[in-house]
């Protein structure tokens, strides 16, 4: 066993404990017309120093997964800023319209790693499977215990289409390379972002109101803030994250 395999089943761990914490209350989300919505724009960050680096050690297929490598747990901008964040509303039964996609969801196994590495989905999308890799995949993806999609990639261009019928924090795994670790939040409702390269995010046409923001991020974890959204106005909130 290797320490990459041990911090995968770390992290399986920790996303088992929060399952429930990022599985959003069960209720229909209706669209309605938002005429007087409000905007929430801000900024994750870390506080402190940044965690030691999680080493990665491929035992097979190198020549295509590389050799021992370190990645941060957290990545990071110059402003502390953090990246692959996850932020969304909580129980929000009501609002705008899902956006249409300008293509299908996917996740792509690429050098034996998952791009994107975190993302958020509508429940109920299809989410295509590739791989662009010359060596066998089996892409696992789990909510909580229960596996969501199982599916084998044996070839360079193989794609598979499955869909995402549960709402909640998605771990994927890869069955044949241990280390493999990506993320698919599958939203209930279409407020919900993931931070860009600077920590920032942006969610629209919010129906005025008081809600509950969560943001999550695999090594820190989930928190939540207040928030309150007036008409035709935009709020700017920051949250700060810390271990």
């Amino acid at each position: 066993m290797t320490l990459s395999r041990t911090f995968v089943s770390s992290v399986a761990l920790a996303v088992t404990l929060i399952t429930l914490a990022l599985t959003p209350a069960a209720h229909s989300y209706q669209e309605v017309a938002v005429t007087d919505g409000g905007t929430i724009t801000g900024t994750v960050i870390f506080q402190g120093s940044p965690p030691p680096m999680k080493l990665i050690i491929p035992t097979k297929d190198q020549e295509v997964c590389g050799g021992i490598r370190e990645e941060p747990h957290i990545v990071l901008s110059e402003d502390q800023g953090v990246r692959h964040a996850v932020v969304f509303l909580k129980d929000v039964q009501s609002g705008k319209a899902w956006g249409q996609p300008a293509k299908m969801p996917d996740l792509t196994n690429l050098k034996c790693d998952f791009v994107p590495h975190v993302q958020v989905v509508p429940v109920g999308s299809d989410l295509e499977i590739i791989s662009v890799d010359a060596v066998l995949h089996a892409t696992h993806g789990f909510l909580g215990k229960r596996t969501v999609f199982s599916v084998t990639l044996p070839n360079k261009g193989d794609r598979v289409t499955r869909p995402l019928k549960k709402t909640g924090m998605v771990r994927v795994e890869c069955d044949a390379h241990g280390w493999m670790l990506g993320w698919i939040y599958v939203a209930d409702n279409p407020y919900a972002a993931v931070t860009a390269q600077d920590g920032t995010f942006t969610i629209t046409d919010v129906p005025p109101g008081a809600y509950t923001l969560v943001v999550w991020q695999e090594y820190l974890g989930l928190t939540e803030t207040p928030v309150t959204v007036k008409a035709k106005d935009a709020v700017s909130v920051k949250i700060e994250l810390n271990k």
